[in-house]
């Protein structure tokens, strides 16, 4: 039995916590192979006081400098990929090439924060007024904290802490208790590259240790992604506390198919996104839209043979498309959202309940479940399910499958299957919702653009990574100057300053 410690500088010696510990699962045995210490508010102010000491330090330290910590980190993280991925898929449940993936999407941010030194860089206007320039530079806040689920425990920490400390602050990361091995490794990576000891720690908990988080007054800033009510939760607290706080909730991305889309390819792309990493993303295709009958009919008969094809297997399983989930009592969730749609009168077209894997009797698999004839009255359909669970929503014409992503109450994702480039460029314009992909299932952005999604999928104003990361971790010092020259009178000095 491992037992899984906070990461504090100087160690937890002398610090009770909170008493109390989580246990781990490992989804794929069904059976507990690890305990994690869980924090309280007490050890919480012990780790901000370190981070205020180093902070300042960190925040002095020239960009370039800082950069290299970060260009050091991104080889570490490179040469110990096989490494992470496989402790990765220990806990969550994932397979393993998944969890490469789960890591190399982080890596992706910390690459973007290499170029910190370009990115940092203000504005500046010569001659704004007679004699006047005027400035502005960007400066960290101070102490960051991040709070993160389990369905990323690699990729999201490192979108959240590494533009906030390329950028100068100090960061307190909370992971997820279920699957919290990784973010351990990953801030033990990172003082191996150079980083100052006490810059970025770990602190494990349940509700206790995020309300410390919240309440505490030197934590500047607090990004946390999970389900929506908890997100409005952190985001409300948080806020009502002065703190800057971005918080990202759950999801229901629709996939739009059009009747000129090619059904082959959406097949292959709805197979990966509905079912990979059985359904535990946020990013998850879990409905799809074919507009018309004859499209609903055509792509429900090719989707039924590629389901029953997928390979569930252990996590370390090399031929497995997906693996177990992450807890027993989430695999009891899923498998209650299907009973819930079939007694709302869904059609169980495949049926992945009770589903058992040879060997592994005791593992939290759930088999790929196809559900039919979905209506938008269904709770099944309003609330977002996080399994292995795809949803065929009919729709009559592009303006209803236009409008039920657009009004459904989650906004984080969204895809169209066309080769109609009007029909493309009008849904992409018009749908209401944070994220489009077009011909792409599942549309992440890339590291030097941003994430974030819309309505109750994201509550705050500035979104995760790249140049809106760097908005959120900084904050903005506008300098206007003027050098005199000796030749002034102040006959002026009790007017408001203009540039005219």
């Amino acid at each position: 039995m491992r037992n899984i410690d906070h990461v504090i500088s100087g160690g937890t010696k002398g610090l009770t916590g909170s008493g109390r510990s989580h246990q781990i699962w490992n989804p794929s045995t069904g059976e507990v192979q690890a305990e994690v210490a869980l924090g309280d508010a007490a050890l919480l102010d012990h780790a901000v006081a370190i981070a205020k000491k180093v902070q300042p330090g960190w925040a002095a330290t020239n960009p370039q400098r800082r950069a290299r910590v970060m260009f050091a980190y991104k080889q570490l993280i490179e040469e110990n990929m096989q490494e992470l991925a496989e402790l990765l898929a220990s806990e969550h449940g994932k397979v393993v090439d998944d969890a490469k993936g789960d890591v190399q999407r982080g890596l992706e941010v910390i690459e973007y924060a290499c170029g910190i030194p370009q990115v940092l860089k203000g504005e500046y206007t010569q001659g704004a007024g007679p004699g006047i320039d005027v400035y502005s530079m960007r400066q960290p806040i101070g102490i960051g904290a991040g709070i993160t689920p389990f369905n990323f425990p690699a990729m999201i920490p490192m979108w959240m802490f590494g533009m906030a400390i390329a950028a100068g602050n100090a960061f307190i990361l909370k992971p997820s208790e279920r699957d919290p091995s990784v973010p351990v490794r990953l801030a033990e990576l990172f003082l191996e590259a150079g980083a100052p000891e006490g810059l970025l720690q770990v602190v494990h908990g349940d509700k206790e240790i995020v309300d410390a988080i919240l309440d505490h007054p030197d934590i500047a800033g607090v990004s946390f992604v999970g389900s929506s009510d908890i997100a409005q939760y952190i985001y409300s607290r948080g806020t009502a506390n002065n703190k800057r706080v971005q918080a990202f909730g759950g999801a229901k991305n629709h996939g739009i198919v059009m009747p000129d889309a090619d059904l082959d390819m959406v097949v292959n792309d709805l197979a990966g996104a509905a079912f990979g990493s059985a359904g535990e993303r946020c990013m998850a295709l879990p409905v799809v839209v074919p507009v018309g009958e004859d499209t609903a009919d055509a792509l429900r008969e090719k989707l039924i043979p590629a389901i029953n094809a997928l390979r569930i297997g252990v996590s370390n399983d090399p031929d497995a498309h997906y693996g177990p989930v992450v807890t027993p009592e989430h695999k009891a969730r899923i498998e209650g959202w299907i009973d819930t749609a079939e007694k709302e009168g869904a059609e169980v077209v495949i049926d992945g309940r009770g589903f058992s894997l040879q060997g592994h009797e005791k593992g939290f698999f759930v088999g790929p479940t196809l559900l039919d004839r979905v209506t938008t009255t269904m709770e099944s359909y309003q609330e977002e399910i996080f399994g292995p669970v795809l949803q065929i929503v009919r729709a009559k014409d592009f303006e209803e499958a236009l409008r039920l992503p657009s009004e459904h109450q989650y906004g984080n994702g969204v895809a169209i299957f066309t080769r109609n480039g009007h029909a493309a460029r009008e849904f992409a314009h018009r749908v209401n919702v944070g994220m489009v992909g077009i011909n792409v299932p599942i549309p992440v952005p890339v590291a030097y653009h941003s994430f974030g999604g819309w309505k109750r999928s994201g509550f705050g104003d500035i979104d995760q990574y790249g140049t809106e990361g760097l908005r959120f971790w900084t904050k903005t010092k506008k300098v206007t100057q003027r050098w005199p020259d000796g030749g002034g009178d102040g006959s002026n000095a009790f007017v408001i300053p203009t540039m005219g």
